[in-house]
């Protein structure tokens, strides 16, 4: 059964934690990544014998079917969160491990992004029904 290395696993948790504000645990028995208590990467590894070895992240609004179209071969549509725009990066068909890195930190941008958003429209809201009051 496929499955991704020790040396492989440690090398995707390195790019993740060397992120602001990142924390692991494990979610459904793999290893996933969040900042500031949001999920932006996970481990799929060969998960439900789907042969794929990979780090499942989040991309920004409309990159999805770029990259995918880009780079099928390293790039696929993730189950369960492929319709909220995510990917699944491939581990072992030799994709740069940069490119691997620079999907991650964007992964991490884009959801420390929208939770400086959410942040900053809840501020809006508190202050709108303070004054309303």
């Amino acid at each position: 059964m496929k499955r991704a290395s020790e040396k492989t696993i440690e090398r995707v948790r390195k790019i993740c934690l060397a992120l602001p504000d990142t924390t692991e645990k494990l979610s459904h028995g793999k290893p996933t990544w969040f900042a500031g208590g949001r999920v932006f990467a996970g481990l799929s590894n060969n998960h439900h014998n789907d042969g794929n070895v990979a780090a499942v992240c989040n991309a920004p609004e409309g990159a999805q079917k770029a990259l995918i179209e880009a780079e099928p071969e390293h790039i696929y549509y993730p189950p369960y969160v492929g319709g909220g725009g995510w990917i699944g990066v491939r581990l072992d068909t030799g994709l740069d491990w940069k490119m691997i890195a620079a999907l991650i930190e964007q992964a991490h941008a884009v959801t420390s992004a929208r939770l400086r958003s959410r942040a900053r429209t809840g501020t809006r809201a508190r202050a709108a029904k303070a004054r309303a009051r």
